[in-house]
């Protein structure tokens, strides 16, 4: 038995949901793309008569907002209202952990993901930091050895610590959006593993505008853009499920905003170290498979511990339910 179907028994009230969540996806893939194809594609290929290609990285930011603008208008036009929203945490004394998690847990595993990879392909590392010296060079900078070496620790330590509040703002723009807002609702309609699936392999689709221009994986490799595609949606589902987990199990998006943050912020900090940048669909970013095996262990532990708990509760409520029918016909005693 499915614990929603206790929670929701009319059907008019699924059919509500399944409207609200056609809404929101289909405002929010319209928008998006919309913006992408007409304003970035052509600022990033330098075709734009109004944005220059220099500002492309500010063009994609504007995306970021468009799943929290869709919230808005679907529960405006569904006249949902703005109850629930998933922002207040319900119980902070007891989930602050979880938020501390989400806060440093992208900087732990970008680290181990890290260094899996060089463990895996010592070649791959350079002491000498040859490849961000290049970086380097290319933007119009030169330093030795040492002077990057603690350019780079500044960086990945302002990226841990500052990293979730510096991006809050345009993660929050996704946030509310996929875990905040899709998320709960398919809860409702859903058991765990396929809701989980499901969310991650729609914000991974919604990314296919960038990853077809380039964004994580590059371009020209085999079977471009729709390798790079399915590699993002695999990436999305194994950290959806890491923001879907802090979002549920704390009643809140912000933790996730936070752990998005701290992952864009991040995620890519072992590429500074390789020899020529690495591999975006092995490692040791977290976008490959190895870099990001620690992510995806992390993932279907957190899976599973959904599940057996959904299952918990389904016995939870079938007792309660079997209780109150055995009691409603059970014959009355007569006084003697």
């Amino acid at each position: 038995m499915n614990t929603r179907t206790a929670v929701f028994p009319d059907s008019s009230q699924d059919k509500l949901i399944t409207r609200r969540l056609l809404i929101y996806l289909g405002v929010t893939f319209a928008i998006s793309w919309l913006w992408e194809f007409l304003v970035v594609w052509p600022a990033a290929n330098g075709e734009s008569t109004w944005i220059p290609s220099s500002l492309t990285s500010y063009a994609v930011a504007v995306v970021m907002f468009v799943p929290a603008l869709s919230v808005l208008i679907t529960r405006l036009v569904t006249k949902e209202g703005f109850k629930n929203c998933w922002i207040v945490p319900k119980d902070f004394k007891k989930t602050w952990w979880l938020w501390l998690a989400a806060w440093f847990g992208p900087a732990v595993l970008t680290l181990l993901g890290s260094l899996l990879y060089f463990l895996i392909f010592p070649g791959q590392y350079d002491s000498s930091l040859g490849y961000f010296q290049i970086i380097m060079m290319f933007s119009g900078y030169s330093l030795d050895t040492d002077a990057l070496r603690n350019l780079i620790w500044i960086q990945i330590t302002v990226a841990a610590l500052l990293g979730p509040l510096i991006n809050i703002l345009t993660c929050f723009g996704e946030e509310w959006g996929w875990r905040g807002y899709l998320l709960p609702k398919m809860s409702l309609k859903l058991k765990t593993l396929p809701m989980l699936l499901v969310n991650g392999v729609i914000w991974g689709i919604w990314h296919a505008p960038m990853t077809a221009l380039g964004h994580n994986y590059g371009t020209g490799y085999w079977g471009f853009p729709w390798t790079g595609i399915l590699m993002m949606c695999g990436f999305c589902i194994v950290f959806g499920t890491l923001f879907s987990y802090v979002t549920l199990k704390t009643g809140s998006c912000i933790p996730a905003a936070f752990a998005h943050g701290g992952l864009n912020s991040i995620a890519s900090a072992g590429i500074y170290f390789t020899t020529s940048g690495g591999n975006a669909f092995v490692g040791p970013a977290v976008t490959g498979i190895i870099g990001g095996l620690p992510a995806l262990i992390l993932a279907g532990f957190l899976a599973w511990r959904m599940m057996k708990q959904t299952e918990a509760d389904d016995e939870i409520i079938i007792s309660i339910e079997e209780k109150a029918r055995f009691t409603e016909n059970k014959p009355e005693q007569k006084e003697a």
